[in-house]
């Protein structure tokens, strides 16, 4: 028995930040913010809209697309570092919007690479039997703890959910093989202290080698080799650290998924909601192997490796 992706889901905020509309509050440019992140735009979640509203669209889409009903879900694991507030949990309260009265709920804080850590452990409780059905949900409202005065982190974040349903699938396909790490030592160079702190070179330098790492990690767990992946699903953080792990599996530039410019960086959403445009434009198809590979604050890291399909 195999867990794997049975169902996908989605959202992002009607509001559209653009690069041109941080020039005019920042002592920034669209060309240095395009050179230096990929980021043209990022969508930006109103005040009447929070964390709890964004993971249950994208649950909702993710349940449909996956033909269940929401009293099959055993456990709902919410990744994100921006909850509603700091209890009831945000799992609790999507409990309760979605009427999945059988299922236990929990938040996970891995920041950027909380989607993985769920992804990961709903995988435990599907092979071992305990639930046919986990919904992992990765989503950030990043925006209510950005410091808007700090051209050096507000030309990056956005808001955004993305969501999947983790079951059962057919022999051969599913997750094959996985990596989490964290090292707390580098917990000083991302943090929040009210609003988010980020020491963007510490980080940088940390993300490309790990990302890389990572992802030949969890080739070689699979037993494959670099040329057997067929699409690599990076956390969208900056473009120069995700062609740094393309460039190192030898990837082509089309075989790469590339969301950043759309939606900046959203945190624990990043992969899912990259995942479902993928799914959506016909990259991502039954078969394919993936790679998916994540850092965050903490710091942490996750990826897996995956044969795409039911």
């Amino acid at each position: 028995m195999t867990a794997g992706f049975i169902g996908m889901g989605k959202y992002v905020p009607s509001h559209v930040l653009t690069n041109a509309d941080l020039e005019k509050r920042l002592d920034t440019s669209d060309e240095w913010i395009r050179t230096m992140t990929g980021i043209e735009e990022r969508r930006i979640a109103d005040d009447s809209t929070d964390t709890s509203h964004m993971a249950y669209n994208a649950a909702v889409e993710a349940i449909n697309n996956a033909g269940i009903k929401p009293e099959e879900i055993g456990l709902i694991l919410v990744a994100t570092v921006t909850p509603d507030r700091p209890f009831p949990s945000v799992s609790t309260m999507l409990q309760q919007q979605l009427g999945a009265t059988n299922a236990a709920a929990m938040d996970i804080s891995a920041a950027c690479a909380g989607f993985m850590y769920g992804v990961v452990t709903a995988k435990q409780f599907v092979e071992s039997g305990t639930y046919d059905y986990v919904l992992v949900v990765g989503v950030e409202k990043l925006s209510k703890i950005t410091n808007w005065e700090d051209r050096n982190t507000a030309i990056l974040f956005g808001d955004g959910a993305g969501a999947a349903i983790i079951g059962k699938v057919s022999e051969g396909r599913g997750i094959l093989s996985f990596e989490l790490g964290a090292d707390g030592s580098g917990g000083k160079h991302l943090y929040q202290d009210e609003k988010l702190v980020m020491n963007g070179r510490e980080v940088f330098k940390f993300a490309v080698r790990q990302m890389g790492e990572s992802a030949e990690s969890v080739i070689r767990k699979a037993g494959l080799m670099k040329e057997d992946v067929d699409f690599l699903i990076p956390h969208q953080a900056n473009i120069r650290i995700m062609e740094s792990s393309r460039e190192r599996l030898g990837l082509p530039v089309e075989k790469m998924s590339k969301t950043i410019h759309k939606y900046g960086n959203t945190s624990a959403a990043s992969i899912p909601i990259s995942l479902v445009d993928d799914l959506a434009e016909g990259r991502v198809k039954d078969d394919d192997v993936i790679v998916m590979v994540g850092f965050g604050g903490g710091l942490t890291w996750g990826a897996i490796c995956i044969k795409w399909g039911k």
